[in-house]
């Protein structure tokens, strides 16, 4: 018969209390103090300040578990410490469950105790939320195998993202290997403005928020789908677009390269054929670059503006250093390197190879992460 129990009658609840300010340092004197998530390191906290006078202490094996800002984020005590007010220590009675069994039970309870959260200036949750958490105990053997199994998953899910920042890494080495950088330009390529082989130049659409509807037809994208040479589709804003003329204008067509002209200048993206068979278009926040494919891949524009050689150059031209943005006279002016376009295909070709070793990363982790929101404690 499934038992139910709730976190307070299995597990031992002590809520954080920061300090007085005085009693706490950098010095190494005391013992460790951990004040919120941003001291969380990958498993384990990271030690960054000490305390004399704590108020509140976790023990070495305690879960440590946000309560604010954000909620949610898991931790395990290598040692005893002082806990402030953003942390709660969980103390798991051995004789009835698993640590790890609780770990991963909390770790798929975040976004229920995210939408718990009470507060006007941040979202926090108290000790009774966590105490009334109801969740299925099995036996202790079936703990540990339920635990075990998630555990592998994540490992997988850990592996599949290590791939994924490596194969980055690899590519970014490749650009510099291949075509340097503006400043040396070691290999003597032309030094030419972007105008010089831009066909079409537009920006995005404002005012689209009456279109954007969940079972849209096709895809508004904004800054934030933009980043990192690519376009996500992840979280992409469904849209009904009107029929005109502004449509028109920002619908985007395979190879079109977008690049972010307020706030975070100078993320870029090439439309894929899925996107553009899709039907999408651009708000506001970014602008769609239409190049002379005959002399410039887009592929290879948009790594070299998010490299060493573009970024500056973003930093140079925005035009209020307040609330960052760019206009079309200073997209224009942008300088790059025009390798041969033997040169800037191969880069492109060797791009697409990551990519599909990235896909196979990407999936992985989309299957593991699907199997896991069906795991039911």
């Amino acid at each position: 018969m499934k038992k139910y129990v709730t976190l307070g009658e299995i597990c031992k609840l002590n809520m954080g209390q920061s300090p007085d300010s005085s009693t706490y340092n950098d010095n190494g004197f005391g013992i460790p103090f951990y004040q919120g998530n941003a001291d969380f390191g990958d498993i384990h906290p990271v030690t960054a300040h000490w305390c004399t006078s704590p108020t509140k202490i976790a023990e070495d094996g305690d879960i440590l578990i946000s309560v604010r800002a954000p909620i949610g984020a898991l931790n395990i005590a290598t040692e005893r410490c002082c806990i402030g007010r953003g942390l709660a220590a969980i103390t798991v009675d051995s004789k009835i469950a698993s640590k790890d069994y609780i770990w991963h039970m909390l770790k798929s309870r975040v976004t229920m105790l995210q939408a718990m959260g009470t507060g006007s200036t941040f979202k926090a949750i108290n000790k009774n939320v966590l105490n009334d958490m109801r969740f299925l105990l099995p036996t202790l053997e079936e703990q540990g195998e339920i635990a075990l199994n998630l555990s592998k998953m994540d490992e997988i899910i850990r592996i599949c993202t290590n791939l994924m920042n490596r194969l980055d890494l690899l590519v970014k080495s490749r650009f510099v290997e291949m075509f340097g950088n503006i400043y040396t330009n070691k290999h003597n390529f032309p030094i030419q403005h972007l105008s010089d082989y831009i066909d079409f130049l537009t920006s995005g659409s404002r005012g689209w928020a009456k279109y954007c509807v969940d079972d849209g037809s096709e895809w508004f994208i904004t800054i934030k789908n933009v980043k990192d040479c690519r376009i996500s589709t992840d979280n992409i804003q469904p849209v009904n677009a009107p029929d005109n003329m502004e449509a028109k204008r920002t619908k985007v067509e395979e190879g079109d390269l977008l690049i972010s002209i307020t706030a975070d200048l100078g993320r870029t993206g090439v439309v894929t054929r899925e996107i553009a068979e899709h039907g999408a278009y651009i708000n506001q926040h970014l602008t769609c670059i239409r190049l002379d494919k005959t002399k410039l891949i887009p592929l290879y524009v948009a790594y070299f503006m998010e490299s060493e050689s573009g970024t500056p150059q973003f930093e140079a031209k925005n035009q209020t250093g307040v609330k960052a943005g760019l206009n079309f006279d200073s997209i224009k002016s942008l300088k790059l390197l025009v390798p041969p376009l033997a040169l800037q295909e191969q880069f492109a070709a060797f791009v697409e190879q990551t990519d599909k070793s990235k896909f196979i990363a990407i999936n992985i982790k989309k299957i593991i992460r699907r199997v896991r929101l069906n795991d039911q404690f």
